[in-house]
């Protein structure tokens, strides 16, 4: 079996999915399946991936489901992935052609059940890395470490461990809601595991407008139930005190948009719930005001 899956969730990407494609057909190692999620595309997305399976570059597995966001599709993934490690890569996004050499490499001298995968970097078209690298004398950490502790900025690549991501809940899907912030996966698992510091770019990427980096303000209010879901382990795990106002203020804001006023006070920490409620407020009404139609 191939180390590793790369799985993309595509929703009416029909356009961008061949520069992807492109970059897995050159990679230098082919240890690897793409397993493409197709989140209900409408877009002939199902017949492209059929003649790039025709063609047997490199073996793809394709998956169709009802559309309902881009955590649903990582759910899906999950259950579908038999590989030993897996890592997401956007359909606007690609890699270079030695990811996954580094991955494959870097992972076979690591022989610590403790490490969870790999984290790794994120670079523009030009070149230039996404935010920070990594310090360099560092050999592992968590995701959480590196962003409050070594002040390291921007996306980074992580690589996980497929039995390791098993053990963890699936992301809740909430009906009518698009969105639950992925990130909270990788904060639970650095609960318990590292990973390993890959200071090289896995992944090129490009935002799209029409992506979810750029629309963050609607899909808080679109999805305040899967917001306030991840607001609830954010203030459960993060020991920072200005997280966990931020968190609480926006907790506060989604129970807003919920009218589920009960809700704002469900963390391990209701004192700040009570204390910060005019600020939560006010946190409503700016997301109203920039979202009104």
């Amino acid at each position: 079996m191939k180390k590793l899956t790369i799985f993309t969730p595509t929703y009416n990407r029909i356009k961008l999915l061949p520069r992807l494609y492109k970059s897995l057909k050159a990679q230098s190692s082919k240890e690897f399946i793409w397993l493409i999620i197709d989140d209900g595309s409408t877009d002939g997305t199902n017949e492209l991936v059929k003649e790039w399976q025709k063609e047997n570059f490199i073996e793809i597995q394709y998956e169709f489901k009802q559309n309902g966001g881009m955590h649903t599709a990582h759910n899906l993934a999950y259950d579908k992935i038999k590989t030993e490690l897996n890592v997401c890569i956007d359909s606007d996004d690609y890699m270079p052609f030695d990811a996954i050499e580094i991955i494959v490499n870097k992972w076979k001298v690591n022989d610590n059940q403790n490490i969870a995968g790999l984290i790794g970097l994120d670079a523009l078209q030009n070149g230039e890395i996404v935010g920070t690298s990594m310090p360099h004398n560092l050999e592992t950490s968590t995701l959480h470490e590196l962003y409050s502790q070594y002040k390291v900025k921007g996306d980074k690549k992580i690589v996980l461990r497929t039995d390791i991501v098993n053990k963890y809940p699936r992301y809740p899907e909430f009906e009518n809601e698009r969105l639950v912030p992925l990130g909270i996966l990788y904060l639970m698992i650095g609960q318990s595991y590292e990973f390993l510091l890959v200071n090289k770019p896995l992944c090129t990427v490009e935002y799209q407008a029409d992506g979810s980096s750029k629309t963050i303000l609607q899909q808080y209010r679109r999805s305040p139930r899967g917001f306030a879901h991840a607001r609830l382990i954010e203030l459960k795990y993060n020991t920072r005190y200005t997280t966990k106002i931020k968190n609480t203020l926006h907790l506060i804001s989604s129970a807003i948009f919920l009218r589920d006023y009960k809700l704002a006070f469900k963390s391990q920490f209701p004192i700040f719930s009570f204390l910060l409620i005019p600020g939560g407020v006010l946190l409503n009404i700016y997301i109203r005001w920039k979202t009104r139609a």
